[in-house]
């Protein structure tokens, strides 16, 4: 009821000084932003030093372009979202008016001349991909498989695929992308779905959720995308092999934030910002602070710009005219992202219709930028009453049906005639693999693939051994498997390669081929030997994803090995879950006897506790059975592994379960009187079994607050990250550490106004503190507990929801939503909070961040 009132309250202040501000708060906003000729707009533009910006082209010859893909010949296919938002009410944007664009540079000087369209009379098309004589097209929320016969660059056969693939009928909420991987498979954001042509049948597969609008993919594969409110996600494991445990939810691995950095650094006022009457949204210019339509990430694999932006994923963010750099860290398994220009964007303008919405690379290894060039770009299902004022005030609805393609360059870079790539032979194309520019080995690869030429299968397998060191290694090894061309006899050497990554495809394709044969997986296993204790690698992930595919025993053996090595990292606990379904109870009883496991510590007792709830959810009478005595033999020789065992069945007993586990007998430490346990936990343990003589009662617990599924959800993965962020300062039952942290249990700092806890994990806190009456400072604790603004809003929500409903805490569960906006509205603090400071934060204006 307090996050209600608050941010209600807030909502109505700002609301009603919204007009003082925003009409006499900047010179900007009495007048308009017209729009501008492309040479104008050229005039606006603040680019990267020792780069330019040249345009391609603009209307008429483009209209609305929403996607941008170059062909094998250098055609510049543009998806053209032409009844987008027609006026400000969106009435019209079902009428057919949208269209696929083919643009041509006829005589090479890198500006487009003619436009041939593929296929029009579209309504609200959105996405394409490039298929043998034609197209994947999204149109009207269906995927088409369209096709020109006859070579004159018009589709002639237009065959639905998946007359379900958009999802939503909302621009902003439906499927898109249609990313040809390196995997041969085609990845979408807003979707659950993949595709593969087999032959001229087309495959659909599910697969794990991405993004919101835009697919990219770095040089080893990982696909990349974001959301209009956190900039930059991906994968740091292959799609499909971290979930295939159904009874294990992984917390890391997919959808990983590769930065929390949301702070852009526009070069104009941004008012016409569907959330800018927030607090915190824009600064005191009217520019905005953070992003709010994050879309198309881009990881840069091309050759044209400098070496220094390998690797680089740029962000568009249409809503503040710019768009970001960010620059890609790898360490070990993981990927992190910083801005390496802070202050400065890598491209920004001063005009208000510039509105990037999408970039791709092309044959000559440029960035090239699709400008959607209009005022309005938030769909009309969700424009709020504040922009609509300031959008018709400040006349952005008009004109429509505008847009540009502008390419980003070196200073002095000049155009040559592109190579026709579909024209040269198998074989040139498979030295094409190897090319520096990572468009031209995704091309090649593709064409090789669809071609389906078998000839070619030796000079692929030379190509792979002799492009160890690079990437070319790893495409011609998946175009040997899309030509089903792959044999583990061959695979083998590339096991030991110097390269991980060659060393990973290898094993991963090995590994998800047809079960082995006991002579395969022998030598399999004999390869793997002298890598199981290495350092943390892509390969050694692999190791733990691909684990299952060997024996039982073999499984087993290969995952404590990797365990011992890795298990402090959260990624290995959840891929070695990955491989665990029928099979658990056998591996939890192999954990706890296994000598390297004799020791507690915090990530085993995190690990033991997965395993735990992996089992319960199975929900197998026997499997469960025999975790019950295991856990009764634990108890009585005092194993530390009995606790996190505990801990996990308490946290799935603590709602009342409509069908409780069944045991064949009465449980000796699952009674009110049990010395093992205390009154909270034989609660808990009473009602989620039942045994002979024992039936739980279907109400909740006396000692928590009823959560919701969606909230007991967010309550599980917060005891993991919990754990491994919180535990080591304030310890795993929530009572503190000396020199370290205060007690969390029945701390009103914790049960109390859920924004005030929000701000303390955001920023930290310094100085002496009282807690439930008694004061702590140093050296008692540490003089100040660290910010943690590094973690994403959905991990700091669900640790902020474990620890107001563990320990005998009743409160709560605190969303992503309500810390994104205690964020936003904090944006730009870097000192900790003392405690007065809070207090009189929260009960007074807010002043000035520091």
């Amino acid at each position: 009821m307090r996050k209600i009132v608050f941010f209600g309250a807030l909502f109505c202040i700002l609301c009603l000084s919204a007009g003082w501000f925003f009409f006499f708060g900047t010179s900007e906003t009495h007048g308009t932003s017209p729009a501008l000729t492309p040479s104008d707009q050229l005039k606006t533009f603040r680019l990267h030093e020792g780069l330019e910006i040249q345009l391609v082209a603009s209307e008429p010859l483009v209209q609305d372009p929403v996607h941008i893909q170059f062909d094998a010949d250098g055609r510049l296919w543009v998806v053209e979202m032409r009844g987008f938002m027609p006026d400000i009410d969106g009435i019209g944007e079902q009428e057919p008016v949208g269209r696929i664009n083919i643009l041509e540079d006829l005589d090479g000087d890198g500006t487009m001349d003619t436009s041939t369209i593929y296929l029009d009379s579209l309504i609200m098309p959105r996405a394409l991909a490039l298929v043998k004589n034609g197209a994947l097209v999204v149109e009207n929320g269906t995927l088409w498989w369209t096709e020109d016969l006859n070579g004159d660059w018009k589709a002639d056969v237009k065959t639905a695929i998946d007359p379900e693939y958009a999802g939503s009928n909302l621009p902003e909420h439906s499927a898109n992308g249609l990313l040809r991987a390196m995997d041969n498979w085609y990845y979408n954001a807003k979707s659950t779905f993949r595709y593969r042509l087999e032959g001229d049948e087309w495959l659909r597969d599910s697969t794990e959720f991405r993004g919101q609008w835009g697919i990219s993919q770095d040089n080893f594969g990982r696909l990349i995308y974001n959301y209009n409110w956190s900039q930059l996600h991906g994968d740091l494991v292959p799609p499909n092999l971290l979930q295939r445990n159904p009874f294990h939810q992984p917390t890391t691995g997919i959808d990983h934030g590769l930065t929390v950095e949301r702070r852009i650094y526009p070069i104009r006022p941004n008012l016409a910002i569907n959330r800018g009457y927030i607090p915190g949204i824009l600064d005191e210019e009217g520019k905005l602070q953070e992003f709010t339509a994050a879309c198309a990430p881009f990881y840069y694999r091309g050759t044209a710009l400098p070496e220094a932006f390998q690797g680089n994923v740029f962000v568009c963010e249409p809503s503040g005219n710019l768009i970001k750099r960010n620059q890609v860290i790898e360490e070990g398994i993981n990927l992190r992202a910083i801005d390496p220009n802070p202050g400065t964007e890598f491209l920004a303008s001063t005009d208000e219709r510039f509105r990037p919405v999408n970039l791709c690379s092309g044959p000559d290894g440029a960035l090239y930028i699709a400008d959607m060039y209009r005022g309005l770009v938030q769909h009309g299902a969700y424009i709020s009453p504040y922009l609509k004022e300031i959008t018709l005030s400040r006349n952005l609805v008009m004109p429509i049906n505008r847009g540009r393609i502008w390419r980003i360059v070196p200073k002095g870079w000049k155009s040559s005639p592109s190579e026709h790539l579909s024209a040269k032979s198998s074989d040139q194309l498979v030295n094409r693999l190897a090319h520096p520019d990572g468009w031209q080995r995704d091309m090649a690869q593709r064409l090789l693939v669809e071609r389906g030429d078998a000839t070619i299968l030796p000079q692929l397998w030379k190509t792979a051994d002799r492009n160890r060191k690079s990437w070319g290694s790893l495409h011609a090894l998946w175009t040997l498997q899309a030509l089903n061309g792959l044999h583990v006899d061959s695979l083998l050497p590339f096991l030991d390669s110097e390269n991980p990554y060659l060393a990973a495809t290898a094993l991963r394709l090995i590994t998800s081929g047809s079960a082995p044969t006991p002579s395969m997986e022998a030598a399999v296993w004999k390869a793997i030997q002298p890598f199981k204790k290495t350092e943390s690698s892509v390969f050694s992930l692999q190791m733990c994803l691909s684990a299952d595919w060997f024996s039982q025993g073999r499984t087993e053996e290969l995952l404590l090995d990797l365990l011992i090595k890795h298990r402090n990292a959260p990624l290995f606990r959840d891929a070695a879950l990955s491989n665990l379904g029928n099979n658990s109870v056998d591996f939890f009883q192999a954990l706890n006897a296994h000598p390297d496991w004799q020791a507690s510590d915090q990530d085993g007792e995190i690990f033991i506790e997965m395993v735990t709830v992996s089992i319960l959810r199975r929900r197998d009478p026997i499997e469960i059975q025999k975790l019950a005595d295991i856990l009764t033999e634990l108890l009585q020789e005092k194993k530390w592994t009995a606790k996190p065992t505990l801990a996990a069945m308490t946290l799935l007993g603590r709602a009342p379960m409509a069908d409780p586990i069944p045991l064949k007998r009465a449980p000796v430490w699952a009674f009110q009187d049990s010395s093992f346990l205390s009154p909270d936990q034989a609660d808990a343990l009473q009602n989620l079994f039942t045994w002979p003589g024992h039936n739980p009662p279907l109400v909740a617990t006396a000692t928590t607050v009823a959560l919701t599924e969606k909230d007991l959800l967010l309550f599980t993965k917060g005891r993991s990250h919990y754990l491994s962020a919180c535990a080591g300062c304030h310890g795993s039952d929530g009572a503190g550490v000396k020199r370290m942290g205060p007690p969390l249990a029945g701390s009103e700092w914790v049960i109390g106004d859920e924004k005030q806890l929000s701000l303390i994990v955001l920023h930290g806190m310094e100085g002496p503190i009282e807690v439930n009456g008694v004061r702590y400072d140093s050296p008692e604790i540490l003089p100040s507990m660290p910010a943690h603004t590094r973690l994403d809003d959905g991990t700091l929500a669900a640790i902020l929801t474990y620890i107001r409903n563990e320990w005998g805490n009743q409160a709560g569960a605190i969303d992503r939503r309500f810390v994104a906006t205690a964020r936003n509205v904090t944006q730009g603090r870097v000192l900790p909070w003392t405690s007065e400071e809070l207090r009189n934060y929260l009960a007074n204006e807010p002043p000035p961040s520091p």
